[in-house]
């Protein structure tokens, strides 16, 4: 007898998630190309693989012989030290708050330690904006929460959240690696953007800031959101605009002559673990789509649901190929767009699965052996316990029984009570890693 659909989902899922384990790649990376003796390293970590890819680093380095003058790890929850010293703090996410400023203070702290001759391994993973983000100058704490808020609920791709809140956030855009220059500085990240382009990947720390203020400012207005930035936000990128407060550090800026950046992991790499896994599973055939999730998270769910439909009629179900299951795969990272106040909890992938629950249930028998998984490879959607959920043809009917309105829930964002109600949310915990988020797709031929 094969194993149920959502029992093969989790298998294949919680292999996308080894398949991105930050520790190897860490691991991998500092083997390629080791470090030599002699000069003093310090190490920063950031963001919600923070804690592994620094004890991955740790155990590397040690082989290496290298010696760890100093550093701080900013992860998403309390961990013991890989080293002895390595200080630890902890940040907010999705928003920054009191332990984030905290965080951004420790990491201040050490980049005034760091000599010119000295080495700086950065290790960064999403999630760095938030986890350490501190105000620029003229901006309060309060005004930088603020701006992730609306960015955030504004529906916006995850390019411009960052390229609007890297330019008022302490260390994003380039201005960690002109605090240390001209010391050299290495930086591994774990991706968890599309194209995986460093500038935007935990806003950039050791990138060189594209635009200027006034790009921004363009950049804000094509999306309606430059009326809507806080007035201390507004008035900084202002004076930015006018010369009088200094620009981000831009390419060619000699605070980069020393700084080498290298993505290790991906959403590829996660994508790629799973289907194997489904392959090895018996799953047949295994689909990888080629285009990145992007779009809101209710109309991907609606895309996706039709698309596995389609899949389905297209004779895969009336082949005599004997796999119990076929499968479609996708990644990346949709958006939802919040109405001030008129929301409920969930996360993208929460919402992204309600809706293609929604479009299974409308598609009746032709949905019949359908079933869908939404969860982000962190292990955390929003800001819920939950990484996403699992749907099929009878989930929408199941939150009837249960006593939900789902079309209410849909409307609301309100996923997470929903799915909760039925036990149908994947929770796995804080996995260590982030890639952003996948979707499998399995179809039971009939």
């Amino acid at each position: 007898m094969p194993p149920s659909a959502a029992d093969l989902l989790m298998e294949i899922y919680r292999a996308a998630v080894r398949g991105a384990d930050p520790g190897v790649a860490v691991r991998e990376a500092l083997a390629a190309e080791p470090y030599a003796p002699g000069r003093p390293l310090w190490l920063l970590s950031i963001g919600k693989a923070a804690h592994t890819m620094a004890s991955a680093a740790v155990e590397a380095l040690a082989a290496q012989g290298i010696t760890i003058a100093g550093g701080v790890v900013v992860g998403t929850h309390a961990e013991v030290t890989p080293h002895a010293q390595l200080e630890m703090a902890t940040g907010e996410h999705p928003l920054p708050g009191l332990q984030s400023l905290k965080a951004a203070e420790r990491i201040g702290a050490i980049v005034t330690r760091v000599a010119p001759e000295d080495d700086v391994l950065v290790l960064l993973s999403g999630g760095g904006s938030s986890l350490a983000g501190a105000p620029v100058h003229g901006v309060s704490s309060d005004d930088l929460t603020a701006l992730n808020l609306m960015l955030l609920g504004s529906g916006a791709d995850i390019m411009v959240m960052n390229a609007a809140r890297k330019r008022f956030s302490r260390w994003a855009a380039g201005r960690l690696a002109r605090a240390v220059a001209p010391a050299r500085v290495r930086c591994l990240i774990v991706s968890d953007v599309h194209g995986d382009d460093p500038t935007f990947i935990a806003s950039g720390p050791c990138s060189a800031d594209p635009l200027y203020a006034r790009d921004l400012e363009a950049l804000l207005e094509e999306h309606d959101l430059a009326g809507r930035l806080p007035p201390n936000v507004r008035a900084v990128l202002d004076r930015m605009m006018a010369g009088d407060e200094p620009e981000t550090p831009k390419p060619g800026d000699p605070v980069f002559a020393n700084v080498t950046q290298k993505v290790i992991l991906g959403n590829a790499h996660a994508l790629q673990a799973a289907a194997s896994r489904a392959s090895a599973l018996g799953v047949r055939p295994v689909f990888i789509s080629r285009d990145s999730i992007l779009d809101s998270a209710a109309r991907t769910g609606v895309m996706l649901a039709q698309e596995l439909i389609r899949f389905a009629d297209s004779g895969l179900r009336r082949s005599n190929d004997p796999a119990p299951y076929a499968c479609m795969l996708w990644g990346g990272e949709t958006t939802v767009v919040l109405e001030d106040g008129h929301h409920g909890v969930g996360g993208r992938c929460q919402e992204l699965a309600l809706a293609a629950a929604r479009a299974l249930d409308a598609a009746g028998s032709d949905a019949h052996g359908v079933t869908l998984l939404a969860a982000g490879t962190d292990g955390r959607d929003g800001p819920t316990d939950a990484a996403g959920a699992i749907v099929d043809g009878g989930t929408w009917a199941a939150l009837k029984r249960a006593g939900r309105d789902p079309e209410r829930d849909l409307a609301r964002h309100d996923a997470f009570p929903a799915f909760d109600a039925i036990g149908a949310l994947v929770r796995t915990g804080h996995s260590g890693t982030n890639v952003r988020d996948v979707v499998i797709g399995l179809v039971q031929p009939r």
